[in-house]
């Protein structure tokens, strides 16, 4: 992402804020299903809006993701949906991206759409390593579909395995859309198959790099120790972080029936903190549990720090 244009704002949980604060059924967490209703169009509209006012308002870029992390074929078919379908809603998505682009270009300026990728499995559980051959055949579909439409790059968000990165950055590569990884981390953080994000950033670096690194899906101290005390090579390749509201680890998150958000005020320090340790950073987001609350906090501290108006 280009630091030239400032922090980009993007936006926070999507699956946790519609279900537990807009009351809206997301089967298997697929937002990507609500595309395909009038109602549903009309709740992502109103959730994306958010983000755009909160980018117009601070006069910051915007980073609009696509609402495609589940629509995938595992994730299809327990929806009933079958690669046609998934080919339909995956350029669907980019499509509606780019009419919210239109919607809101002239208040905000520059935005950016990413098609956003999600693992095969569930990105709270370490199941088996993912050959990366395997990856980039699963998952090239989604991504020539990103391809064909107006997406700007694509992101694979909550990632726990090497193999699985690996694949789907090859798999960009070959349809030359721009890619990002991003990594999730439990509370020690180390990945959930049990490296450490140095050893997972430099596998992937060294076998197909990306065009940068985010991590997602952890609370702000959780990632703070998995970048560690002290700047490094391989932690400068982290642009992008959305981070969650509560400092639960995957485990009960997972097995949550209600949502906890924390505090706006303590997920803006914690997301600033990081921001400050990691000079690179140039997205910031929010994830499970935040929503325009948390974002908002967020970019006012940092406008604070910064001594912005």
């Amino acid at each position: 992402m280009d630091q030239g244009t400032g922090v980009f704002v993007t936006d926070g949980g999507i699956e946790t804020d519609l279900i537990f604060r807009r009351g809206v059924d997301l089967p298997h967490f697929a937002a990507f299903v609500l595309l395909d209703t009038a109602e549903g169009r009309s709740a992502l509209r109103d959730y994306y809006a958010g983000y755009a006012a909160i980018a117009s308002a601070s006069g910051r870029p915007l980073l609009l993701e696509s609402p495609t992390w589940r629509a995938n074929p595992d994730w299809g078919r327990l929806l009933g949906y079958d690669a046609r379908d998934l080919e339909r809603v995956n350029s669907a998505a980019i499509e509606f991206m780019a009419d919210l682009r239109r919607d809101h270009v002239d208040a905000v300026g520059v935005i950016r759409i990413s098609g956003s990728i999600g693992p095969r499995h569930d990105g709270y559980a370490a199941s088996s390593e993912p050959h990366p051959d395997t990856a980039f055949d699963y998952h090239r579909p989604q991504v020539a579909a990103f391809a064909d439409g107006a997406a700007d790059l694509a992101t694979a968000y909550t990632i726990t395995h090497v193999g699985e990165a690996i694949g789907i950055v090859r798999a960009a590569r070959a349809e030359r859309v721009p890619i990002a990884v991003s990594f999730t981390v439990d509370a020690d953080g180390r990945l959930l198959s049990g490296i450490g994000l140095a050893e997972a950033i430099t596998a992937v670096d060294e076998a197909a790099p990306p065009d940068y690194f985010l991590v997602n899906c952890a609370h702000p101290s959780h990632i703070a120790i998995a970048i560690g005390p002290e700047p490094a090579e391989w932690n400068r390749r982290i642009a992008g972080i959305r981070a969650n509201a509560s400092t639960a680890g995957h485990a009960e998150l997972d097995a949550a029936i209600e949502r906890d958000d924390g505090t706006p005020g303590e997920f803006a320090t914690a997301q600033a903190d990081l921001l400050d340790r990691l000079p690179d950073l140039s997205i910031l987001g929010g994830c499970c549990g935040t929503d325009e609350r948390h974002v908002d906090a967020m970019v006012r501290e940092i406008a604070r720090r910064a001594g912005e108006s």
